[in-house]
């Protein structure tokens, strides 16, 4: 897959779990400057953490029987065709998803710039050189803040006005235009993931908690103020990337906090809680690192002790009185390297077609000797799919051309077993 959409689905994870944190532990407390640190280190945390991997050892190192090649396929077609019909292109599951996702990149951020720039325009248009308050006409909203800029709608009564305009001046005092920008930036690359649009909900619905805040502790009267804002409710905002002071879905949430008991600073305590939330996620993120280390090393870590594994196999099996190894402290090599040998199978291998009659697939595990002078030899299947497949994977192992070099013990020349696996599967 895709290396940036693995990169992506890891942050929408992490901004899952973090979510799950701010709505259990977080979201009813009236700590609302902790909330929007809170919900800001959130999206951060979620782009930057996928970047970090934690690697583990392997618990119990395995003996490597023989050497396995890398997996051959072999493709045909029911019609007893090795060819396909050419013009035809065919999307794998990964291109798929990477087509959907890059489309709805497209059209998230085409909105967001549609928004910004409409908000940019009526700014140039409307702006005052003594003044950041801009009176407009016809949007449907009472009034909105964003960008450094207090726009209000003309209609409104002056008292009204004036109370409206004190609160979207505190979203500016905060700075909350910042915040929405960004979060609608994480969002149009996270647009698949329906836990920003609950981040982003919540931090509008934080910027609105503080916004009522400082103008109640300005002196205005809650009653008064709530029945500001329900004598606007109707209203709707118009761009997605401003605070509003006439938002209808946050109203409810906003009178009760208006008249909720104040929390105390001990509710801080609750942010701990990230800590493991944070671990698990990057645990089951985890890769199991192949590299073992050394004992008694003075610059690695040494593990916890183990279990002890089965004792492990030899290093060669007698048949016959003759020895094949393992394992050896040198490869054999073929021409051309491990690549060119699983070109060359896959170049000569036919499909039988007695198998494509009768639609049988499957995979044959194939092994081999290289011996002391290079040569393939004693090709058998260790595991088979049907008589034809099987006769046909024995065929091509055993026209094999002989190895550059045989594999080495101890500096000698010896017999090493090989295995390749070799898949047969139809169109």
């Amino acid at each position: 897959m895709n290396p940036f959409l693995i990169y992506m689905i890891k942050a929408a994870f992490y901004l899952a779990a973090l979510y799950l944190v701010f709505a259990f532990f977080l979201s009813r407390d009236t700590l609302y400057t902790r909330n929007r640190t809170f919900i800001l280190f959130s999206a951060i945390t979620a782009l930057l953490l996928p970047f970090i991997t934690i690697r583990t050892n392997n618990p119990v190192n395995l003996p490597i029987f023989w050497k396995t090649l890398s997996e051959v396929l072999i493709n045909g077609t029911t019609n007893g065709s090795e060819s396909e019909a050419t013009g035809v292109f065919r999307f794998s599951g990964p291109q798929i998803f990477m087509t959907l996702y890059l489309a709805g990149l497209l059209i998230f951020g085409g909105r967001f710039l549609a928004d910004m720039s409409e908000l940019v325009f009526l700014i140039l248009r409307k702006k005052t050189a003594d003044s950041n308050i801009i009176r407009y006409n016809g949007l449907n909203t009472a009034g909105f803040s964003a960008l450094g800029y207090v726009f209000i709608n003309s209609k409104l009564l002056p008292g009204d006005a004036d109370e409206i305009i004190k609160h979207e001046q505190n979203h500016l005092e905060h700075y909350h235009s910042f915040d929405i920008v960004f979060i609608e930036t994480v969002k149009v690359f996270q647009w698949f993931n329906p836990f920003i649009y609950m981040f982003n909900r919540s931090l509008r619905a934080v910027h609105e908690f503080q916004a009522d805040e400082g103008c109640l502790n300005k002196g205005i009267p809650v009653v008064s103020y709530q029945q500001l804002l329900m004598n606007q409710l109707f209203r709707s905002k118009v761009f997605s990337i401003t605070n509003s002071f006439s938002n209808p879905t946050l109203i409810k949430k906003r009178m009760i906090m208006m008249t909720k008991e104040r929390s105390r600073r001990l509710a801080n305590l609750k942010l701990l809680v990230v800590l493991p939330v944070i671990a698990i996620v990057m645990i089951a993120f985890s890769s199991c690192g192949g590299k073992t280390k050394p004992t008694g090393s003075n610059n690695e870590e040494i593990a916890p002790p183990l279990p002890s594994p089965p004792p492990p196999p030899p290093p060669y099996t007698v048949k016959d009185s003759d020895t094949t190894w393992n394992t050896v402290d040198v490869m054999p090599v073929f021409p051309g390297g491990d690549a060119a040998l699983l070109k060359f199978i896959t170049e000569n291998t036919t499909y039988p077609d007695a198998a494509k009659e009768k639609n049988i697939q499957g995979k044959v595990l194939v092994s081999f000797v290289v011996n002391e002078n290079g040569i393939v030899s004693d090709a058998s299947i260790t595991r088979g799919v049907n008589t034809e497949i099987d006769a046909e994977a024995l065929r091509v192992v055993n026209s094999l051309p002989h190895f550059e070099k045989p594999g080495l013990k101890d500096g000698k020349p010896v017999p090493v077993w090989y295995m390749v696996p070799i898949t047969f599967a139809l169109k």
